[in-house]
């Protein structure tokens, strides 16, 4: 058994028309001389495209939110591993200390040296890599002049000599790299 609507009310609807032509007339929707009534079809249309422009505007903000969400998520991973990363590098910095010391104990060098190339094999895995110095063009967004020489035997603007290894993720410098630059 199937439920009949009830027949709208003729009294109703002609009421529910005149409140909304009269807020769309109010809004500056519907354009409607004084003297007139407004015709029904012309409000139902106005009424029509104003919740249509209503809904496409609320699409249209969704859209850029969703989008502007995606690319802060993206930005907060990408400082978060470079944070990370930056936190290792006095490790990296003790252990290449380390490696460069002269000793008598093979065992000792060996594990430093297994530290050393897991902590590398780590930061592949980030992302990071280490910034190319020696023998490169001398670079302020990547590198830290600390020591200036005049030297034939070298280019211009030639790094000759690193001091700190430098850090990039991404494009992004965590840590420029110390050098010496020549001419």
């Amino acid at each position: 058994m199937s439920k009949k609507r009830p027949e709208p009310d003729p009294a109703e609807v002609k009421r529910e028309i005149e409140e909304q032509s009269a807020e769309l007339v109010e809004d500056g929707v519907l354009d409607v001389p004084d003297s007139t009534e407004p015709d029904p079809v012309a409000v139902l249309e106005a009424a029509f495209q104003a919740e249509r422009d209503r809904a496409l505007r609320l699409a249209a903000e969704y859209d850029n939110y969703r989008k502007r969400s995606q690319k802060e998520r993206e930005a907060l991973y990408v400082d978060v591993k470079t944070n990370v990363a930056a936190a290792f590098l006095p490790v990296y910095d003790n252990l290449e200390r380390a490696l460069k010391q002269e000793t008598e104990d093979e065992a000792y060098a060996k594990g430093v040296e297994m530290t050393m190339a897991q902590l590398k094999e780590v930061f592949q895995k980030l992302g990071v890599e280490e910034i190319k110095a020696v023998g490169e063009r001398f670079d302020p967004e990547r590198h830290n002049a600390v020591y200036h020489i005049e030297d034939e035997a070298y280019g211009e603007s030639e790094v000759v000599e690193q001091f700190m290894a430098g850090f990039i993720l991404g494009g992004k410098v965590i840590r420029h790299s110390m050098v010496k630059v020549a001419n």
